[in-house]
C-alpha cells in the first residue's frame, strides 16, 4: 500500500470518479448497449457517492475496509456477455477503481476477491435477494 491518503485526499479522488461516471452516463446513448452502459455508470456513480459519504464520517482505513466488505458481496459476473449484469459489474469495477485509488495491496483484493459468492442463476439477483447494501449501492 502506497502513503495512507487523507480524507480530502480521498473524498477528491471519489470526486474525479463521480465525475468521469457522469460523463459516461452522457455518453452511453453512443454506446452499442446504451440501457447497460447508462446502468453501469449510474452504478459506479452510486458506489463513489457512498464512499464519499461514508469517508465523512470515517477514517481512510475504516472506509478501504467498508469498501472491501461491499466487494466480497457482490456476485461474480466475469464471463457473462457485455451487456448483462451492469449493475453488478458497476459496483464491481467502481471499488476496483477505489482500490486503485488507495493503493490497495493486490494480495488483499485478490483475497477479498475470492470470498465473493458465485452469480449462480438469474433469480438469484432478484432484489429481495441481493445484499441490501449492494442493492442500494452503500
Amino acid at each position: 500500500m502506497k502513503e495512507p491518503m487523507t480524507t480530502d485526499q480521498l473524498l477528491q479522488g471519489l470526486k474525479h470518479y463521480r465525475r468521469i461516471a457522469r460523463q459516461d452516463m452522457l455518453r452511453a446513448p453512443e454506446t452499442p448497449w446504451p440501457d447497460a452502459f447508462l446502468k453501469h455508470a449510474e452504478c459506479r456513480r452510486e458506489v463513489y457517492v457512498a464512499l464519499g459519504t461514508y469517508a465523512e464520517k470515517h477514517a481512510p482505513d475504516d472506509v478501504i475496509t467498508h469498501a472491501l466488505e461491499l466487494y466480497q458481496t457482490i456476485p461474480f459476473s466475469t464471463g457473462t456477455p457485455e451487456n448483462e449484469y451492469p449493475d453488478l459489474k458497476g459496483r464491481e469495477n467502481a471499488l476496483e477503481n477505489f482500490f486503485l485509488l488507495v493503493g490497495l495491496d493486490p494480495k488483499t483484493r485478490r483475497e477479498a476477491r475470492s470470498r465473493r459468492p458465485k452469480l449462480t442463476a438469474p433469480e438469484a439477483l432478484s432484489p429481495g435477494e441481493i445484499p441490501e447494501e449492494v442493492a442500494a449501492g452503500s
